[in-house]
Formats: C-alpha cells, structure tokens, sequence
C-alpha cells in the first residue's frame, strides 16, 4: 500500500534541502507518493496566504508531512496572520500536532566542529521533547494595555499568559516516558516551579503520569540549571522534557553542540504518531540558491519520518547509516567544514548519500 508524503518545501533554503532529502526518499525504493503544495512565503506569492487550504488539505490527508523552511525578509512587514511563519502555527493548530522531538546527536567525525570541547561533548545523545501547544505562546489573554495598577500604573505594558491544562502536560509526558524507555530510561523534567505556579502544576501532572513507568527514573532540573548543564556536563541528559517555552530555547542551545544547527532533524507528532518533520533550523534566505546549505537535518528528518510516523524503522536505520558513512568519507557542507575534510555544496551532500544508500 502506498504511503502518500506530503512535500512543503517552503522559503529561502528550503526548496534546495527538501530536494536532496526527496533524492534519498526515492533511493530506498519504498511504496512512496510524494505530492508537492506551497508554504509560508511560497503559500502568499502563491495563493495570498501562508498556509493555503490546498496546501492544508494535502497535509490533513497524507500520511505524514516533510517541511524545509519557512520565512523570507520581503514578507517581514506583512500583517502577523499573513507572514510566512504562521503557516508553521496554523499546521500545528490544525493537524493536532502537540509533541515535539528533537534528538542532538554528535557524530564522532564533527565533535571538533563543535563548540565544547571534544571531551565534553563526544558521544553526546539527547532527546529533547518539548510541548507545542500550550505556555506563553498561545496563553489567553495577551496583548498590550494601560497598566490598571502596580507601580507603573497609567502606562502601556504588554503581557502574555503562560497556562497548561493537566491533559496537555499529561499526554506530551506520556510520549517522553516512552522514548525513554527506548532509550536508557533515564528522563529529566526541565521547569522553573520555584517561581511559576504553572511550572509546579507542570511538574506534579509529571510526577503523577511517572506511575505508569515504574521502570523509568524521573529527574527534574530548573530551566537555569539546565541550560548551565548542556554547555557543562551535556552528556548527564538522556531523554529532556519541557514545556514550549523553555523547549524553544533549550533544544537550539542543544543544537549547538551538535557542531551545527544544519545537523540537526526534528519531528511534530500528534497523538497517533502521525508527524510533520523538519530540519531545526531556519530558511537562511541570505544563502538560498547559492548550493552551500547543509541538507543533512532535513535528510535525518526524512528517517525520523520512516521511524515515527511510517513504520519503516529499517528505512530510518539505512539513512541515518548513510549519512554516517558521508562524514566518515570526510564530506563536509560550509557549516561543518575543517581543515582535512573535502568542502561540499548542497547538491553533492545529497548524491553522497544516495550513493552511500547504494554501499
């Protein structure tokens, strides 16, 4: 039976990575069909929005959905609801997509390209799962007033509401528990309940699903602490699990250990398993065209895909190998180059690997 992907290349960067993510996709000779539709930036010049209903319906039916980036500065003075980033939002909202996975993985042939050194990040593996509905972003009411009391009373202040509701907390801990007890069952509770009431509900909704995974040891950190430890002692970390807030921030300092941002895949999953993957970071339409972006999150993100959402876990295993074999022959795009490596553009990465694939 055919598994049907939907393909959302996006702005800047992201036509020239999905393309070479798409190249390792046919390579593995899988029951595929991708199907093609405008987003963000694409999406407006296309059809006036970001997220056009087409585009929309072709996510909702398929099976899962490969994303490479949105965001161009031509669309930065648009109105909120219609630049390009809000197709990202709307995607979420609208296909339930509520828990976010970001693994940081150092490859051994890139722990000099790290920012750490060698001996504090080698062999470094985190799983980062952060909630993607809730908190600040989303919290109701915001927006900007006349302070009606306090110290500033009179002046305009602007304000956001950080809430959860005990099933939003309860169902993204479910899906952290259980990727750690693929991993080393070993999960750490990043909050700041010394401060934040919703930060102390956060953490008791954890401690009470923790129940249900006797078999796995529970820890908790504050947000502080925490990001003082990735940069400390990262390799303390297994499986992270936080809320929207603190899971932005933390998983791109996480990324950074990694060597690049341009190593690192992520995956939004709704709660069947059903996901929409893409690479970490940005569009960079400062470098688009120019064949030197690093397609490799956006590759990896194409196994997390087979692993998650398309049950292909073998499919998963022989990209992620392929890309190991690519560092291991000493390939390197602009990010992650160094002296003795061989400097290569985006489209030669993405041959390597399908040639790899092949090995």
């Amino acid at each position: 039976m055919s598994m049907k992907i939907a393909v959302l290349p996006g702005d800047g960067i992201g036509p020239e990575i999905v393309k070479q993510a798409v190249k390792v996709l046919e390579a593995l000779d899988q029951p595929f069909t991708l199907e093609e539709a405008p987003v963000g930036g694409a999406g407006y010049a296309a059809h006036g929005h970001p997220l056009p209903e087409r585009t929309l319906a072709l996510a909702r039916s398929a099976d899962a959905i490969l994303l490479g980036a949105v965001g161009d500065w031509q669309y930065d003075k648009l109105e909120r609801p219609l630049r390009p980033e809000q197709a990202i939002l709307g995607l979420r909202k609208h296909l339930a997509l509520f828990a976010n996975l970001r693994p940081a993985r150092l490859y051994p042939e890139l722990a000099g390209a790290s920012s750490l050194k060698p001996e504090i990040v080698s062999g470094l593996d985190i799983l980062l799962i952060r909630d993607l509905t809730g908190d600040v972003y989303f919290g109701q009411p915001r927006g900007v007033r006349v302070a009606p009391d306090g110290p500033f009373e009179g002046s305009r202040e602007g304000f956001d509401t950080m809430r959860y509701s005990e099933p939003e907390i309860a169902r993204v801990a479910h899906v952290a528990f259980q990727a750690a007890r693929r991993r080393s069952k070993r999960l750490c509770n990043v909050d700041k309940s010394n401060v934040l009431e919703t930060s102390q509900f956060w953490r008791d909704i954890v401690i009470k699903t923790s129940a249900a995974y006797p078999d796995v040891e529970l820890s908790h950190t504050y947000v502080d602490n925490a990001a003082m430890q990735l940069v400390r002692a990262p390799k303390s970390f297994d499986v992270i699990v936080t809320g929207n807030l603190f899971g932005d921030i933390l998983s791109d300092e996480a990324a950074m250990l990694t060597g690049s941002i341009g190593m690192l895949p992520s995956a939004s999953l709704d709660a069947n398993g059903k996901g929409l993957y893409e690479p970490s970071h940005g569009s960079a339409p400062d470098i688009a065209g120019q064949d030197i972006a690093n397609p490799l999150a956006t590759i990896l993100s194409a196994a997390m895909m087979l692993r998650y959402s398309l049950n292909l876990p073998a499919g998963a295993d022989r990209i992620e190998a392929a890309v190991e074999r690519v560092l291991a022959q000493g390939l390197r795009t602009a990010d992650i180059w160094e002296a003795g490596t061989r400097k290569v553009g985006t489209n030669e990465m993405g041959d390597a690997v399908v040639a790899a694939l092949a090995a």
